[in-house]
């Protein structure tokens, strides 16, 4: 059966329509701004959402993505101003701002972006020295971004950030650095420990001096203290005269010959026979204290009772004293200590 040729002619119009509405009407996606081009040329951009074109005239041309963009800059070797070899990559984040002449003004934009980063890249760490470009990684990316940024105004293109990711030395350089590295940290730890030490020993020499001085002050102190003391007992004896001076020895005598006397653990006080003048000084004293009303120990004075070294002995030999074991007056035995014969007077 024949197609009439009416039923032809409207199917051919209806598609005729459909491709003239399909060229005449185009939908650019958010992110996105498509460049018109008539026959050949740019006319005109087309911006997100739905948009008209003259069918069969007006044609797509360039489909630029308008956000923000991040670019891979590839790993290179570049060599430093003191003849280091490092090995650096980054990234480089930009965006479109003028679609037109991104599209028109440079033949690949991503390329070219990529070919002048690492071209600035060389040439930035190519002036540092290695310990600059491994401690200034900042600087680098303020340089970089302030290069690429100048340098891609014209392609209508806005870099906001240049990141450098990796900058490493060779395997032998890093092993020489960890050496240096560990070598100056063991020169200041030294420098900190004779710090220390040295520190130490002033302030040791600064309390040895003070208490120097104080030991030095209390010693005067203590002469001053026995000098007015000497000076008041000589103002108070001098009234008396020499009997009041011999009471005094006298006294010191008893009491130190009592404390010897008494300690359990030494029952014979021993004293050089070129000592004899002290024993006389003390039987003087013991008169003198029979002669003083009120004498120590409220009555008749202690019992000393010398004795003499044997006969045919050392020179030099020992007069013991014989501490009391009853009062005086009253009946009692007398201990004998210390050596050589015993005379019982």
């Amino acid at each position: 059966m024949a197609i009439p040729g009416s039923i032809i002619v409207f199917a051919v119009i209806l598609i005729l329509a459909l491709v003239t509405a399909a060229k005449g009407i185009r939908t650019v996606p958010q992110g996105e701004v498509w460049t018109v081009e008539r026959f050949g040329r740019f006319i005109r951009l087309l911006q997100p959402g739905l948009n008209f074109v003259i069918p069969f005239i007006d044609a797509i041309g360039r489909r630029m993505n308008v956000q923000e963009v991040v670019l891979d800059i590839p790993e290179q070797v570049v060599i430093t101003r003191d003849n280091a070899s490092v090995t650096v990559d980054g990234i480089v984040y930009y965006r479109v701002m003028d679609p037109a002449k991104a599209a028109y003004q440079v033949q690949d934009l991503q390329g070219a972006l990529t070919a002048i980063s690492m071209t600035n890249i060389r040439s930035v760490i190519g002036e540092m020295d290695l310990d600059q470009t491994l401690s200034s990684r900042e600087r680098i990316n303020s340089t970089l971004l302030l290069t690429l940024d100048g340098a891609t105004d014209p392609w209508g293109v806005k870099v906001n950030r240049v990141e450098i990711r990796k900058i490493e030395p060779p395997e032998n350089l890093i092993r020489a650095m960890n050496l240096q590295m560990t070598a100056e940290r063991e020169r200041r730890a030294t420098v900190v420990r004779a710090e220390g030490a040295k520190a130490a020993l002033v302030l040791e020499a600064e309390g040895r001096r003070e208490a120097a001085f104080r030991d030095a002050e209390a010693r005067e102190r203590m002469g001053q203290a026995e000098a007015e003391a000497t000076r008041m007992v000589a103002e108070v004896a001098s009234g008396a005269g020499g009997d009041a001076l011999r009471y005094f020895v006298a006294e010191k005598y008893v009491a130190a010959f009592q404390a010897m006397a008494a300690n359990p653990s030494s029952r014979l006080v021993v004293v050089p026979m070129e000592a004899t003048g002290l024993a006389g000084g003390v039987t003087a004293a013991l008169e003198l204290l029979r002669t003083v009303p009120g004498g120590p120990g409220g009555g008749a004075a202690p019992v000393v009772a010398p004795v003499s070294a044997p006969a045919g002995g050392p020179t030099g030999g020992a007069v013991g004293f014989v501490p009391p074991t009853a009062s005086a007056g009253g009946s009692g035995s007398v201990p004998r200590t210390g050596s050589g014969p015993w005379n019982p007077g």
